[in-house]
């Protein structure tokens, strides 16, 4: 199983992520939860000074924050050299400052890179569930352009380079190269429409909730579909005046997001008295996440 948590910052994603990673966990499923984010905090939240990718948090459960170095390492895998074989003959440019030009500028490397590794996580069968903790949202959505970007960004490298072969060796045209990374974008983006389970998390908000309508619909245009949406820090017990106008203000939200989305699963999260870090706490998390019918 494949969980994607999506959603705007600060609604609660990877506090979710990591407690469903470490219910996963503790039914004996071999479990790894990744996270993406440019500022991850998993480590933060699982209280951990490991710096090791995957690290160990207990049995059974790993974790593994990827970077801007660990993409760096996938595209010279995959691509880099060659590219720059062909693109070093028109310009002086080191290996390493290319490199950085890549992953850095490139609209939606990160993200296909990414897609990618999970991909080829699922096929060596390593693990049984494997938990995505995803960039904010606006972040994430650029993934699903890449394909479209990757070939208005390069079209014009086969007209100008087509002729020009890359090495002696393997006598491969950037055209060649191109077509490859295509091919790589298309098996990414049916990995995510087949294999990927999609958990929107928000909160109940006026800016978070008014955004819902819009992140579905560019999802759905590339055959992309949420299947359950969690609302985090929700107010059960307001047993103060502060928590009882909280409730109150929330309450017109939960209305609408189940009067517009009932046709999925809908979780509500309360709101804990506490911060959620740490195994006992990231526990009490899981236990209400999957006791009020998450999947």
């Amino acid at each position: 199983m494949i969980s994607l948590f999506a959603g705007k910052g600060g609604v609660g994603k990877t506090t979710c992520a990591a407690a469903s990673a470490l219910h996963h966990a503790s039914l004996g499923e071999r479990t790894l939860v990744i996270s993406t984010d440019a500022t991850p905090s998993l480590s933060h939240v699982f209280e951990i000074t490991d710096n090791s990718k995957p690290s160990k948090v207990q049995e059974g459960l790993y974790i593994s924050e990827l970077g801007l170095q660990e993409v760096k390492e996938m595209w010279d895998g995959k691509f880099g050299r060659e590219v720059y074989e062909v693109f070093s003959a028109f310009v002086s440019i080191e290996y390493e400052d290319f490199l950085e030009f890549m992953v850095s500028l490139l609209p939606g490397l990160f993200d296909e890179f990414v897609v990618n590794y999970i991909r080829e996580l699922e096929l060596a069968n390593q693990y049984e569930t494997i938990i995505w903790d995803t960039a904010p949202l606006g972040q994430t959505l650029t993934l699903l352009q890449t394909p479209a970007l990757l070939m208005r960004h390069l079209r014009m490298a086969p007209r100008i380079y087509s002729k020009l072969k890359r090495g002696q060796e393997k006598k491969e045209s950037l055209m060649d190269v191109i077509d490859r990374w295509q091919k790589l974008s298309e098996a990414n983006m049916n990995f995510l429409r087949s294999r990927v389970n999609f958990t929107m998390v928000t909160i109940p908000e006026a800016l978070a909730v008014q955004q819902l309508d819009g992140v579905f619909s560019e999802l759905a245009k590339f055959g992309l579909q949420v299947k359950q949406l969690i609302v985090n820090n929700v107010v059960n017990t307001p047993d103060s005046n502060f928590l009882m106008t909280r409730a109150k203000e929330q309450s017109k939200y939960l209305k609408y997001i189940h009067e517009k989305f009932g046709y999925m699963k809908i979780t509500e999260l309360p709101m804990f008295p506490h911060e959620l870090k740490g195994f006992e706490r990231l526990k009490e998390a899981g236990d209400a996440l999957f006791q009020s019918g998450y999947e």
